[in-house]
């Protein structure tokens, strides 16, 4: 889905397959809570997930498109929105399933107020002037010139992935906390992340992309000495938030300069940067599974340090494109 709407987004522009994608996913909200039986249920997970992965780009390419118009960094700014934007949803979740509401009138409210909010929103984004005569093959190897940001996404998020699955249970079997504090290790994770990322375009500005990626690089490699050295859980919760801090940037750093690279239809360097991250979180968490098998989680965690120390042997290649390249001038549309 994420190679396709680069290729979509090539075609038609990112305004309008954003805003086609957008209205799909609010309308696939609906699915799963229909679902009477496993096939069913697996069909409509696969449409939700399709439409994610496409509007994922899609709003990521719009948002290449503004921050060109800008002129200045903005990209982390919007991925911190999507941070409290999981932070609040996940706090609501909580609170809907604690009144026991059922699954499909959750879901139906929740997707009739994303479809009122994504009609206002859409109606602000940014035209891709010149850019939709830009198309090519749907299913093409990235250029190599992105190969060393491909690889740098791919390990930031297989350490999300992984801290996601695995900082709870390192904490509670490991460490051997309750589990209300072994909670607190992703909860300081996602703070510090949505954090970095609301801070991350003035640290850009400040520090350059070179710096703040290998800074984070850094962060992650002392965060996972300090989680793998704990003998208690306060000091591996400090390791699994500078983890956070280190990697909140980074992503949307590499969007960012992926569309800018000079002779690459942004929607395509984009897509194949989605890709890449995502491929990495899916089967960041399984490795670790089986690397604890093998040895110990202590151990098996050490392989976040090494990606670590990707990130810092790669960052250079990050801010290197014209940060004009793309520009489209003054910001005509509503940004919401």
């Amino acid at each position: 889905a994420q190679i396709s709407a680069g290729w979509l987004i090539g075609r038609f522009g990112s305004r309008a397959v954003t805003t086609v994608l957008a209205l799909l996913f609010c309308l696939a909200a609906f699915l799963p809570g229909q679902a009477n039986s496993l096939p069913t249920l697996m069909g409509a997970l696969f449409l939700f997930g399709a439409f994610n992965g496409g509007l994922d780009v899609a709003m990521n390419a719009q948002a290449a498109l503004v921050e060109g118009a800008y002129g200045r960094p903005i990209m982390a700014s919007f991925h911190g929105l999507w941070s409290v934007g999981g932070l609040l949803g996940a706090a609501v979740g909580g609170l809907i399933a604690s009144w026991r509401i059922e699954v499909t009138p959750h879901l139906v409210s929740a997707g009739v107020l994303a479809f009122i909010l994504m009609v206002v929103a859409t109606r602000g984004l940014l035209p891709d002037t010149g850019r939709h005569t830009e198309s090519g093959p749907t299913f093409a190897l990235p250029p190599r010139v992105l190969l060393p940001m491909g690889a740098i996404a791919f390990a930031v998020l297989f350490c999300e992935g992984a801290v996601a699955d695995w900082s709870a249970v390192y904490l509670r079997d490991t460490l051997q906390s309750t589990p209300g504090v072994a909670a607190a290790g992703y909860a300081g994770f996602a703070l510090l992340m949505a954090g970095g990322r609301l801070t991350g375009d003035w640290l850009t500005v400040q520090l350059g992309a070179m710096r703040l990626v290998r800074g984070g690089g850094a962060l992650v490699v002392l965060g996972i000495g300090l989680i793998v050295w704990a003998s208690v859980p306060w000091v591996a919760i400090i390791g699994f938030g500078l983890i956070g801090a280190g990697v909140s940037c980074i992503f949307p750093l590499i969007l960012s300069a992926a569309a800018r690279t000079p002779g690459v239809v942004p929607g395509t360097a984009i897509a194949a940067m989605a890709t890449a991250g995502y491929s990495g979180f899916l089967v960041g968490p399984p490795l670790i599974g089986l690397a604890a098998e093998a040895t110990s989680l202590r151990l098996a965690l050490l392989f976040l340090g090494i990606f670590g120390l990707l990130i810092l042997l790669f960052g250079g290649t990050v801010g290197q494109q014209n940060p004009n390249a793309h520009k489209q001038g003054k910001v005509t549309g509503m940004i919401l």
